[in-house]
C-alpha cells in the first residue's frame, strides 16, 4: 500500500511536472496571435505613407509604414497594436488618426507581418522603442511631438516605453491591469506564478509623466472594462492629467472602439492636454 501510494504520487508530480514545462514552453504562443501574411507595399494600402525598415538594438529588422503628418502639425501617433494581427488591420485607425492632422506609425512587432524573430514582452518593447528611434533620429520628430497609442496588450509595451522616454501624451486603448490578472480572468484561476512575460501596466503607469487618456468598451469580454478602469485610477492616483472614456456596448475588438470617433477623440483630447497646438485647437467651451 506504502509503496502504490508513493509510486502513484510520483506518477502525479512527473505528469504535473511535465504539463507546468509545456505551458512554460508554449505561453508566447498563447499570449501573442501574430498575422505572420506578408503586408503589401504602405502606398497600396494607406495613401501617402511609406514603407520603412526598423532596427532594434538587438540587430532585428522590423517592417514599419510611415505616414508624415499633415498641414502645420508637426506630432506623430505612435501604434502599438494588440497581441494579434499585423499593421495592415491597424489602416483604418491610422487614417481616421491622419485626418485629424497627425502623423502615423504603424509597425509590426517581432515575429508579426514580416518582421523577424519570435514575441516576448522585452521585444516588443525594443521593437517599440526602435520605432520611436526612428522617428527621432530619422524622420526629425521632436520627442515632445510623440503621442504612444497602444492597444491592448499593446498599452502596456507603450506604458513601458513612456517611463524610459516620457511622450508628449498617452493613449491607452483597452489596456488591462497586467497580464496575470488578463489571464485570471480569462482561465478563472491565478496564473501569475506561470508567466515569464508581466505586461504590468498598473505599476507602470504610474511611473508615467504624461498625460494619459484610457479607452474601454463597456462589453469588452476579453480585457474587463473594470481593468482598464483601475489603469485610469492609478494614473489620476500618481497626479497625471488624465481623461477617461468609455464606448457604450463595444466589444473588444468592435470597428467603433479599434477606430471609432472616441479613441480618436481621446488622442485629440490627450494632445491639447499635451498643448501640442499646432495640431488641435481650443477645447470646446475654453
Amino acid at each position: 500500500m506504502g509503496r502504490s501510494w508513493v509510486r502513484v504520487s510520483a506518477a502525479v508530480v512527473a505528469v504535473v511536472a511535465v504539463g507546468v514545462a509545456t505551458l512554460w514552453g508554449i505561453q508566447g504562443r498563447l499570449v501573442h496571435h501574430p498575422d505572420t501574411t506578408p503586408v503589401p507595399p504602405a502606398a497600396e494600402v494607406l495613401p501617402g505613407a511609406r514603407d520603412v525598415v526598423l532596427t532594434t538594438d538587438d540587430g532585428l529588422e522590423l517592417g514599419a509604414w510611415y505616414l508624415p503628418a499633415a498641414g502645420g502639425c508637426d506630432a506623430v501617433v505612435l501604434v502599438a497594436q494588440g497581441n494579434g494581427g499585423s499593421r495592415t488591420g491597424r489602416t483604418d485607425l491610422a487614417r481616421a488618426v491622419h485626418a485629424e492632422g497627425f502623423g502615423v506609425m504603424l509597425f509590426d512587432y517581432r515575429g508579426y507581418g514580416g518582421s523577424a524573430g519570435t514575441p516576448t514582452e522585452a521585444g516588443l518593447v525594443r521593437d517599440a522603442r526602435a520605432a520611436r528611434a526612428h522617428l527621432v533620429d530619422v524622420e526629425d520628430v521632436a520627442p515632445d511631438r510623440l503621442v504612444y497609442l497602444g492597444e491592448s496588450l499593446g498599452a502596456a509595451v507603450v506604458t513601458t516605453l513612456a517611463v524610459e522616454h516620457p511622450p508628449a501624451a498617452l493613449v491607452l486603448r483597452s489596456p488591462f491591469t497586467s497580464l496575470a490578472e488578463a489571464g485570471r480572468v480569462a482561465v478563472g484561476v491565478p496564473v501569475g506564478w506561470l508567466l515569464r512575460d508581466r505586461y504590468d501596466v498598473l505599476t507602470q503607469v504610474a511611473h508615467a509623466s504624461s498625460p494619459v487618456a484610457v479607452v474601454l468598451g463597456t462589453r469588452d469580454t476579453i480585457v474587463p472594462p473594470e481593468q482598464s478602469r483601475q489603469v485610469a485610477a492609478a494614473a489620476r492616483d500618481a497626479g497625471l492629467d488624465v481623461v477617461e472614456r468609455e464606448v457604450d456596448g463595444a466589444g473588444h475588438n468592435d470597428p467603433v472602439l479599434a477606430h471609432g470617433a472616441v479613441v480618436v477623440g481621446a488622442v485629440v483630447e490627450a494632445a491639447r492636454a499635451a498643448e501640442l497646438r499646432a495640431c488641435v485647437g481650443p477645447a470646446r467651451g475654453s
